[in-house]
C-alpha cells in the first residue's frame, strides 16, 4: 500500500511539474512605473496576448489589494495560458509607489493610467513576437482599456461601468448608505464641473477627501458608453448577474453604445469573477478566498472569443 501511494505521489508530481513547464513566467518592467508578468505558452508559434488591466485601488497584477486575496487576475492569466493564449498583467503605478514609499495621491490622474496601459501596448507592438494583441480591462480597467484601444485588434470589458464614475458613485450610495445620497449629489455635481469641494460627508472621506479630488475630477471627465461608441475593433462585453458593484444594466448600457458588440451576462457570477450560489454574505467573503476557481463559462467566452477572432 505505501509503495502504491509512493508511485501515485510521483505520478501526480510529475503531471503538475509537466503542466508548469508548458508555461513561461517571465518578470518585465516596461517603465518606471509599469512591472508585470507575461504568461506565456511553450510554444513556437505565435499566440495571441491579452493585457489585463486592473480595476480600482492599488490592485497589484495578481487582482489582490493589502487586505483582499483573490488572485482572480492571475488565474484569468493561468486559464488563457491553458487554452494556448499569452497575457500581460501589471501592477497598478500606486503599487509601485506604495512598495517604494514614493504615493503621491495628489499629483496621480485618470489619464496615468490610460497612459501606462498605452505603454504596455506600444511595449508589444514594438516587439511583434504575437498574433494579435486585446485589451481586458476590468472594472475601472474597463474603461482604461477602451481609451488605450488605438492599436491593439480586440477589446474585453469585464464588469465594467457604463455610466459616468460619478452616477456610478451616487446609485451605489443610493443602494448602501442613502442618508447621504443628496450630499453625494452635490458632491458629484461640484467635480463634474471641474471643480473641488469640502462640503463631503465625513464617513465618505476615503472617496471624496481633497487629495483625491483632482483625480475623481479627471475620472468624471469620461463617459464610457461615448466612448465605446468610437471603437471599430471586436468587442465583448462580460458582466455577472452576482455583480454586487457593477449591475448587469451597465453591461447592458455599453453594448447599447456599440452595436456591434457582443454581451455576455453570466448568471451567479460576482464582481471578482467566482460563482456565487449564495447569500450576500459569501458574495462579499469571496473576495479574500483564493481558493476559489474562476467562473468557467467566464473562461470558455473569452476563449470563444478570441479564438473566432483569429
Amino acid at each position: 500500500m505505501k509503495l502504491k501511494i509512493f508511485i501515485i505521489s510521483l505520478l501526480i508530481a510529475s503531471i503538475s511539474s509537466a503542466q508548469i513547464s508548458d508555461f513561461t513566467d517571465t518578470e518585465i518592467s516596461i517603465s518606471d512605473m509599469i512591472d508585470g508578468t507575461l504568461l506565456a505558452p511553450n510554444t513556437d508559434e505565435k499566440t495571441d496576448l491579452v493585457i489585463i488591466i486592473a480595476g480600482s485601488g492599488p490592485t497589484n497584477r495578481n487582482g489582490n489589494q493589502n487586505i483582499l486575496k483573490n488572485n482572480n487576475l492571475k488565474k484569468l492569466a493561468e486559464a488563457l495560458a491553458v487554452n494556448n493564449i499569452s497575457s500581460f498583467r501589471y501592477d497598478k503605478r500606486i503599487v509601485k509607489q506604495i512598495k517604494t514609499g514614493k504615493i503621491d495621491v495628489e499629483s496621480i490622474r485618470f489619464e496615468d493610467f490610460v497612459n501606462d496601459a498605452k505603454d504596455v501596448v506600444a511595449y508589444f507592438k514594438d516587439k511583434d513576437e504575437f498574433k494579435n494583441i486585446y485589451i481586458a480591462g476590468h472594472s475601472q480597467g474597463s474603461l482604461v482599456g477602451m481609451l488605450a484601444m488605438d492599436d491593439v485588434d480586440g477589446f474585453i470589458s469585464l464588469a465594467g461601468a457604463g455610466q459616468n464614475i460619478g452616477d456610478v458613485i451616487v446609485e451605489q450610495i443610493n443602494n448602501t448608505a442613502r442618508q447621504f445620497v443628496e450630499e453625494t449629489k452635490k458632491v458629484v455635481t461640484e467635480l463634474k464641473a471641474g471643480k473641488t469641494t469640502k462640503d463631503f460627508p465625513p464617513a465618505l472621506s476615503s472617496m471624496f477627501n481633497m487629495q483625491i479630488q483632482p483625480f475623481m475630477i479627471s475620472w468624471m471627465k469620461y463617459n464610457p458608453v461615448e466612448i465605446i461608441e468610437t471603437i471599430k475593433q471586436p468587442i465583448l462585453i462580460i458582466n455577472g448577474t452576482k455583480d454586487l458593484q457593477v449591475s448587469v444594466d451597465e453591461a447592458k448600457l455599453l453594448s447599447n453604445g456599440n452595436k456591434d458588440a457582443e454581451l455576455v451576462i453570466i448568471e451567479n457570477m460576482n464582481h471578482v469573477l467566482f460563482t456565487i450560489e449564495g447569500d450576500r454574505l459569501e458574495n462579499s467573503k469571496s473576495y479574500n478566498e483564493s481558493f476559489r476557481e474562476l467562473n468557467k463559462e467566464l473562461i470558455d467566452t473569452i476563449v470563444t472569443f478570441i479564438k473566432n477572432k483569429e
